[in-house]
């Protein structure tokens, strides 16, 4: 999508895709990551997510990537939490150094084509709850080759939709077990962890599955 759409969406406040609380999905499958105290996690296109307040109560440092500033605002106001901003060319980065209150918590602002592997830091597991259903099929294999090159092939807990495209133009789009599998199966072992039925249906238009998938990454030939 434009950049333009999303930053009406988050000026408009239309912003049904934000979840007022923690995604049951994440607490359920979390563990199949297997990542131990401190290990390092990236939520593209995060939004102001509950998700990550619920990451760092269980010790994980994260690191995340938003296009929309008011968005990233609000997560940090709501998170009780006063960043230190800076500004990388067309990016800016928001940071709270680890301590008492925070594992630590990164945020770049602006287009998530622009953050390189070392601005991003180490990852150990990409937690992907709305970047890529939130991408039209022409943009989803340059995201998911970037996605691969920035986080150096990290494990993936994956959350997608698959629905009849037809009945909705989406965001948030239908990207299928199949299609997953077109991007990612050369590089990654593919688990479909849960498929559950989206609660009357997808904005209440059509039945719709939200599938849980584990990606892991094949080990180098």
């Amino acid at each position: 999508m434009e950049a333009e759409f999303w930053h009406k969406k988050w000026q408009s406040r239309e912003i049904g895709f934000h979840l007022q609380a923690v995604n049951p999905l994440l607490t359920a499958h979390f563990q199949w990551l297997r990542l131990g105290p401190g290990q390092r996690v990236f939520v593209p296109l995060c939004g102001k997510t509950l998700d990550i307040a619920w990451l760092l109560a269980q010790g994980h440092p994260v690191v995340a990537a938003e296009l929309s500033v008011l968005a990233v605002d609000q997560l940090f106001t709501e998170l009780g939490l006063v960043p230190q901003v800076t500004e990388y060319e067309a990016l800016l980065h928001y940071r709270v150094a680890p301590g008492d209150q925070c594992p630590g918590l990164e945020v770049f602002v602006g287009d998530v084509f622009l953050v390189s592997a070392e601005l991003l830091g180490p990852v150990d597991a990409v937690y992907d709850r709305a970047a890529l259903v939130a991408l039209p099929h022409t943009m989803r294999a340059d995201y998911t080759r970037h996605l691969m090159r920035i986080s150096g092939t990290a494990p993936q807990l994956l959350i997608s939709f698959d629905y009849d495209q037809q009945c909705m133009p989406g965001p948030p789009f239908c990207v299928n077990q199949d299609e997953v599998q077109h991007h990612y199966a050369a590089h990654y072992r593919i688990e479909l962890l849960d498929s559950v039925a989206v609660a009357g249906g997808l904005k209440g238009v059509c039945p719709a599955q939200e599938l849980v998938l584990g990606l892991a990454p094949r080990p180098a030939q």
